[in-house]
Order: structure tokens, then sequence, then C-alpha cells
């Protein structure tokens, strides 16, 4: 076999190729290079052996070491609970002041609440808390059944019109819906409420339904409108509004009622949970 030609610079053999004159060098690879690469293979080759490696049908190769990363983070979320095991069962067994008095169970319970809340409660309350139309927001004041660390822990336990013989059930009748007041007079009660916050624009027409208010909704809201959390009828002369404080929310409100609905969470979520989401709520800024 004839020798291929050498470079006269560098007397190198090249590798044949010729571009418009440009050879290529065949310099052999650095001996460190080689005995990485050849190491590699070696490791690559061991690691096959003694870990899962190889997709198989159904399963995969094991390994003769027995390794699985999957048994490893069991184990590590089996620590984790047996860790939280006995702050969960204190926060279980004790009273919602005696956890807020302990700052180290009221720092658990705040962080167990703000998780559980942005599993189960942001898609309805925002991530932030902050509501929606329908869907009250749990940073301001404004409570339909009372903002008690007490008052939270029950409306979370047994819900809104949920499926719970201790759920709160405030009713509105549909009034003009039922034919209880016709257009013209929901027209007027819609004026007196918002009279109530000084946001009536038709003066002579919610005096007309400041009569029909008293008739129909002093009962739950208060002659003054200022609400009462027995029964969960909200505070009207305010400026906070659940679905609308505009004249037109307020005429549908009265048209065909309002009924939101919040699932009862003690069915769903073990005692110590429901303690961290009523803690966590109550912190929010809104909380009595």
């Amino acid at each position: 076999m004839a020798k291929r030609d050498s470079d006269r610079t560098e007397d190198v053999e090249t590798t044949g190729h010729d571009w418009d004159g440009i050879k290529e060098l065949n310099n052999p690879l650095p001996k460190w290079w080689l005995y990485v690469l050849y190491a590699c293979i070696v490791w690559a080759i061991a690691y096959w052996i003694l870990y899962p490696a190889w997709p198989l049908v159904s399963s995969y190769t094991k390994g003769t070491l027995g390794f699985s990363q999957r048994a490893v983070v069991a184990e590590q979320l089996e620590q984790s609970k047996a860790e939280k095991a006995g702050f969960r069962e204190q926060i279980a067994n004790n009273e919602l002041a005696e956890i807020k008095a302990n700052p180290e169970l009221l720092n658990f319970a705040l962080a167990g609440g703000a998780a559980a809340f942005g599993d189960n409660c942001a898609p309805c309350h925002g991530r932030g808390a902050q509501g929606a139309v329908g869907y009250p927001n749990l940073r301001d004041d404004a409570w339909l059944w009372g903002g008690s660390l007490d008052a939270i822990h029950q409306t979370i336990r047994y819900g809104i019109r949920a499926d719970h013989p201790d759920t709160r059930n405030g009713q509105m009748p549909a009034f003009g819906r039922l034919g209880m007041l016709q257009p013209p007079q929901v027209n007027d009660v819609a004026e007196h409420v918002l009279s109530l916050s000084g946001n009536a624009e038709d003066q002579e027409a919610a005096e007309r339904g400041g009569e029909m208010f008293t008739t129909n909704c002093a009962a739950c809201h208060g002659a003054d409108g200022t609400g009462n959390r027995e029964l969960g009828a909200p505070n009207l002369a305010d400026e906070l509004w659940l679905y609308g404080g505009d004249k037109a929310s307020i005429v549908e409100t009265i048209n065909n009622a309002r009924g939101g609905m919040m699932p009862a969470w003690n069915e769903r979520l073990d005692p110590a949970t429901v303690k961290e989401l009523a803690i966590y709520v109550h912190s929010l800024g809104g909380g009595e």
C-alpha cells in the first residue's frame, strides 16, 4: 500500500483529502483524550450493569445494586410525613386559639394552610384570595357569616349551601321571577338599595322603594340595610358587592336572587388541614 503524502513542514501524513490545494493532516488524537474516552466507555458499561438503565417491554433492567430513585423519593416522602405527623396531631387535637398562641404551631399551620388554599380554594377565590364576581374577597373585612377564627373555621368545615346538615344556608327569594314584586317595584327597591350607600340616582324612586324594602327585605338585611351575619345577609350600605353594585346587577339580584355554593371541606380534607386553612384565611388581613 502506497504511503500517503506528508506535509513538508510538519512531516505528518495527510488523510489524502485535498480541497483546492488545502490538505487535511492526519494527526493522532491526544492520549489523554483517548484515555478519557475509554474510561467513559468502561463507566457506561459498569453503570448499565449496576443501575437501572435499559427499558424493557413492560419494565426495565433493575441493576445489580437494586437502586431505585422512585423508592428514594417514596422514602423521603414517608420521612417528611413522619416529621410533620407530630405537628399535625397537635393541630388536630388543640383548639384554634391554642394553635394561634403557639408560634411554632402557628407557623406550621400557616405554611400548611397556604399549600391547602392553593390546591383547593384558589380556583374560586383566586391565588391571592382576592375573589371575583360571585366569589368573596377573603382579604377585606366584609364577611357574610363572620370573620372570626371560629366563624371562618365553621364556614370551611360545613360549606355554603352544601350537602351537609350543618352547612350555612342563607336564602333570598327571587322577588321578580316569582311575581312577588313587579318590574316598577323592583326598580324602586334597587334605587333604595343604592341610596343606602349614597349612590341613588332617582330619589323619588328610592323613597317609594323604602316601604317595599321594609316589607320584604329588612327582616334579613336590617332596616338600615347593614345585614345580618346570622342569616348570611350581606351589608347593603357599604361599597363592597359580591355580584356587582351597579343598578343592573342589583335589579338582577332582586329579580332572580343569588345562591353561591361552597363545598363542606370536612368531608374532603382532614381536621388538621381544615384548621390550617382557617388560620391561613384569618391571617390574610380581613380576619376579625
